[in-house]
């Protein structure tokens, strides 16, 4: 190498960033995180304190992750809580790997084609005449028509005509992917998702189904709708599989596809009218598969790709991929209305994001 040659890449590791996004996609938590300070990674660190002090409004534990790396936690980083409806958006993960493993063709698919008796009981579903037109889509979007309940809940509308939540309708879709493989989802998601991102069944444990029979088809019947308690460290490594689109070092656990689809707002559910309006005001509007998100510009100072698990207590797996973010938070509830005003989540999620004063 000429001695020109020599300075100039002595020059570039001088000024190659320490922390950008693109050296941030090779790093990848072992057992543990790289711990930084937040100037390390752009940020600053009252703004992240101050994220933290609204989250311990109902106690808890939390971590938040920048390129890779942990720049701050609090809390019991090792305790289990019980992350009610953020369960669905770790849930829907079995989703992605059912496509990518071709047990299942297309979301798009009619559901009746994996589930040969969705929706009943009540026989009075049947008697609607919708079942037939129900698409995994649907159940993984809250447009499907079933009623809150986890159990065996009746049909309120059409299917793709409105938006409602629902723990009922993602149960029949945890039913569809369980009967796809004709396996127990618990086992399926340590063999070939949490193992392998570094959780252990000590970190995330996952009930049975606590409104249906135990088993289908001889097979443990799991939930969507929720079931899961995790630790926080579980909580931010799917977070992070999330942000890397599905990848985890070499391999490709999910399609970047899937990811996608889920952190977006589907065109056709866009706009649709929302039951119980007053609870869920405009979520057709920033709703993907299951998980929420800022797509619509609610929080006006948080950017529009974030997106988030959400469950009762204000369990959060939040990422943000124009910043290279991850957080997590688990406790008791802060958002004390229990409903889906972004008002409550926002005061942790926009200091997050104020914090950062090098966007690479």
């Amino acid at each position: 190498m000429s001695k020109t040659n020599m300075i100039v890449c002595l020059l570039m590791l001088v000024y190659l960033p320490a922390t950008g996004q693109g050296v941030a996609d090779n790093i990848w938590p072992s057992s543990i995180w790289e711990q930084v300070m937040p100037e390390q990674v752009g940020m600053d660190a009252d703004l992240l304190k101050k994220a933290r002090d609204y989250a311990l409004i109902g106690d808890g534990s939390g971590r938040i992750t920048r390129h890779g790396r942990l720049v701050i936690q609090w809390g019991d980083q090792k305790h289990r809580y019980d992350l009610k409806s953020s369960t669905k958006a770790i849930g829907v993960t079995a989703v992605g790997l059912a496509l990518k493993d071709g047990k299942i063709k297309s979301i798009q698919d009619r559901a009746k084609k994996y589930h040969s008796s969705l929706g009943v009981p009540p026989q009075s579903n049947a008697e609607t005449g919708w079942l037939d037109k129900i698409t995994l889509f649907h159940l993984a979007t809250q447009t499907a028509g079933f009623d809150k309940n986890g159990g065996y809940t009746e049909l309120l509308f059409e299917p793709g005509t409105k938006w409602s939540y629902s723990d009922g309708g993602p149960n029949w879709l945890a039913e569809c992917v369980t009967l796809a493989y004709g396996q127990d989802l618990n086992t399926l998601m340590f063999e070939r998702v949490f193992r392998t991102i570094g959780i252990s069944p000590s970190d995330l444990t996952w009930r049975n189904n606590s409104y249906r029979p135990k088993e289908i088809n001889g097979i443990i019947r799991r939930e969507f709708g929720s079931g899961i308690s995790s630790n926080v460290d579980a909580m931010a490594r799917i977070g992070y599989l999330y942000l890397r689109h599905g990848r985890w070092r070499n391999e490709q656990i999910i399609p970047a596809s899937f990811v996608d689809m889920a952190r977006t707002v589907p065109e056709a559910i866009k706009g649709l009218p929302v039951v119980r309006k007053e609870s869920y005001f405009d979520a057709s509007n920033h709703y993907g598969l299951l998980w929420w998100n800022n797509a619509d510009g609610t929080m006006k100072n948080v950017p529009r790709d974030t997106y988030w698990s959400w469950g009762l207590y204000d369990s959060l797996i939040i990422v943000m991929p124009s910043l290279d973010i991850v957080a997590a938070r688990a406790g008791k509830s802060f958002n004390k209305a229990r409903n889906s005003d972004y008002k409550a989540i926002e005061p942790f999620i926009e200091p997050i994001v104020l914090s950062v004063r090098e966007k690479k």
